[in-house]
């Protein structure tokens, strides 16, 4: 199968995919969480029978809000879970204002309670934010420096250090698709990102280089038992054939647990599911389409200017 002389149409794919996702950034961001802003989590579940023992409605999204517009919560998200259970997410930080809360809560509902009550303060969600971003940039450096060490004795036809910038680009190709999708799920679906979803992303580098890797390794292998006059792009596309099969089936056993966690593993881990989900597809796809291809960019660049 003749998949890098077909490198021109995915770089037109991914770039499209990645100049989508940085303009959806930048005009409408990430909806971000109280762990990068700080506020309130506060849970609360709601009974199933009053104290005469008549059954209780369970009010709706818009009950709730309606019922806590008084108090004057700033960036109110209500969160819908199992059980009766509702997520109540608040840019407030103080036992007053939860009070408050808990008071209109019980006129809709005289037996509610509150599960758990979580607080991130100011200083602790910008610190949260820092770790966050040194955390995914000291990741991408080190899996560089370590692909470019690991290939150290491959120096022709390409560099080793051009294995390791082409896994980043691709690896940054991931990241930037996955950030995307989550700029459009939390402008329609007010979907927030958390550290949990700073976990995913970083697991979702940690994939995505593994599958990279096991193609760039088998390049390796191909170039050292090949004849020089067998063409670089010949040696990389019979080795993306050979790890094909692999690589999907990989994938797909992936896929198929974390659309069993997205739809019966419950809120909690449920949008950080989703978030692996997209970077393992695109993992797959930036390792076959992208990662590999960059190779044979670069060795004909070189070789057109030599």
């Amino acid at each position: 199968m003749q998949i890098i002389n077909k490198r021109k149409y995915t770089y037109a794919i991914s770039g499209i995919l990645v100049a989508c996702s940085i303009f959806l950034l930048s005009i409408w961001g990430l909806r971000l969480g109280i762990d990068f802003k700080g506020g309130t989590l506060m849970e609360i579940s709601f009974s199933q029978e009053d104290s005469q023992g008549n059954e209780v409605t369970l009010p709706s999204n818009i009950q709730i809000s309606n019922s806590l517009s008084e108090i004057g919560l700033k960036e109110l998200v209500i969160q819908p879970s199992e059980n009766r259970t509702f997520i109540l997410r608040y840019v407030a930080s103080d036992e007053n204002t939860n009070e408050k809360v808990l008071e209109k809560l019980k006129e809709l509902d005289e037996n509610v309670s509150q599960e758990r009550v979580d607080f991130i303060g100011a200083s602790v969600s910008s610190q949260i934010k820092k770790n966050a971003f040194f955390a995914t940039i000291l990741a991408i450096i080190g899996i560089a420096l370590y692909i470019a060490w690991a290939f150290r004795k491959v120096s022709q036809p390409v560099h080793s250090m051009e294995y390791g910038v082409g896994a980043i680009l691709a690896l940054t190709h991931d990241v930037l698709i996955t950030l995307g999708i989550f700029a459009v799920l939390g402008k329609f679906f007010e979907i927030e990102v958390g550290v949990s979803f700073i976990a995913a992303l970083l697991t979702i580098l940690g994939y995505s280089v593994n599958d990279t890797i096991v193609v760039y390794d088998r390049i390796r292998e191909n170039i050292i038992k090949s004849s020089k006059k067998i063409n670089f792009e010949d040696i990389v596309n019979k080795s993306l054939n050979e790890t094909l099969t692999r690589s999907i089936n990989t994938s797909l056993t992936v896929v198929i647990v974390l659309v069993s966690i997205v739809l019966f593993g419950g809120e909690s881990i449920k949008y950080f599911s989703i978030a692996l989900l997209v970077g393992v597809i695109f993992g797959t796809y930036s390792s076959i389409f992208v990662a590999s291809a960059l190779l044979v960019s670069s060795y004909e660049y070189k070789k057109k200017h030599k």
